[in-house]
């Protein structure tokens, strides 16, 4: 028995020898490694998200990695170069010279009221229009330091360059519709009248109601409410937004038809061109994504202040359709009815590519320049 006893203990204590030296091979993390890791991920992660958000740089025209330079371009004050399209009777021949800025996705040969009018209105009027690439856009170098003034600075140094004289008329359609509100606070003194067709509307704009914005902007597809947004509160993350692959981006962007009426549809798939590849051939965030952080970013003066200068010796017009689903119309009647100077014309059952109808273009530039409406 007492055999049997030792045996056991001894089976007993070789198995506790046992199970001591398999513990004491276990492995251990050195002491603070496992902070160290998590600080090591985090900073990595960090630097992920900074690359995630930079934008690539732009591939500026004539540059050796980016596209040639095929149209006439002036150098501005700042060494920038702004491309140009001239249409309609030279200029020393013309009685009226027009100065129109394109919208968004577009360049200077989308220019609506150059494109489609009467062919007879251009010498029964004795007309000339100049369209010009905005900064970013086609061949006109990015700039980095757009402003909502700095854009109408730049079509009074254009006007200048061309010799256009003391006065001329400006048009803008869609974003560039918005840019002529900065030529009617900057340099009103230059113009003889103004068209805003369909002109983007701001939605943070502090003139505006708040119910009404609001009510207005979530009308709005998702995806656009959220550029806005980031457009306006967080710019640095414009370029990520509008790039990434988690959520939807700016339906315009993305190309979805939603965001267009029935007469939009008929129009686009019957005259428009597509030009946005060349258009945006410089890159998507000195043209696009700029466009956005300009336009619904904070304003330096909110557009329903503005007072008509005495200066402008002729009208300022606004047009719009009702069926736009770009920009509400809601909003641009709460604008005209701030500031009565404007001559409003709305157009039932039109969309927001109304300038491409048949004969829209003629009662666009008849009544901004003799007042025939």
């Amino acid at each position: 028995m007492a055999a049997g006893t030792n045996r056991k203990i001894a089976a007993s204590s070789a198995r506790a020898h046992t199970r001591t030296a398999k513990k004491s091979i276990s492995f251990k993390l050195p002491s603070g490694i496992f902070k160290k890791i998590v600080v090591v991920f985090f900073v990595g992660m960090l630097a992920w998200g900074y690359q995630a958000i930079q934008p690539p740089a732009p591939k500026k025209c004539g540059s050796p990695a980016g596209p040639p330079i095929t149209a006439p371009r002036i150098k501005l004050r700042d060494g920038r170069y702004l491309a140009y399209k001239e249409h309609g009777l030279p200029r020393d021949a013309a009685k009226f010279k027009i100065v129109f800025v394109h919208g968004f996705t577009s360049w200077r040969h989308d220019a609506v009221v150059a494109n489609y009018p009467s062919p007879e209105l251009f010498n029964e009027l004795a007309i000339y229009i100049v369209s010009f690439d905005r900064p970013g856009y086609g061949e006109s170098d990015p700039n980095p330091k757009r402003t909502v003034k700095s854009m109408a600075l730049d079509i009074e140094e254009l006007a200048d360059q061309l010799g256009l004289g003391s006065k001329f008329y400006v048009t803008g359609f869609s974003m560039g519709g918005q840019v002529v509100w900065s030529c009617l606070k900057y340099i009103p003194r230059r113009l003889y009248g103004a068209a805003l067709l369909a002109p983007a509307v701001n939605y943070f704009w502090s003139g505006f109601p708040t119910n009404l914005s609001k009510e207005v902007f979530n009308q709005l597809l998702p995806q656009d409410r959220w550029a806005f947004r980031v457009a306006h509160y967080v710019p640095w993350l414009t370029y990520w937004w509008n790039t990434q692959k988690l959520f939807p981006t700016m339906s315009v962007i993305a190309g979805i038809p939603d965001v267009f009426s029935q007469q939009d549809l008929e129009l686009v798939n019957k005259f428009a061109t597509d030009h946005r590849e060349q258009s945006t051939r410089q890159g998507n965030y000195e043209s696009l994504h700029r466009d956005l952080m300009v336009a619904f970013g904070s304003w330096e003066f909110d557009p329903t202040d503005l007072e008509k200068s005495p200066n402008i010796e002729g009208s300022v017009q606004l047009w719009q359709g009702d069926e736009d689903r770009l920009v509400p119309v809601t909003l641009q009647r709460y604008i005209v009815q701030k500031l009565p100077w404007i001559q409003y014309h709305e157009l039932p059952g039109a969309g927001h590519m109304f300038p491409l109808a048949e004969g829209i273009t003629d009662n666009i530039i008849k009544a901004l320049l003799i007042g025939k409406n």
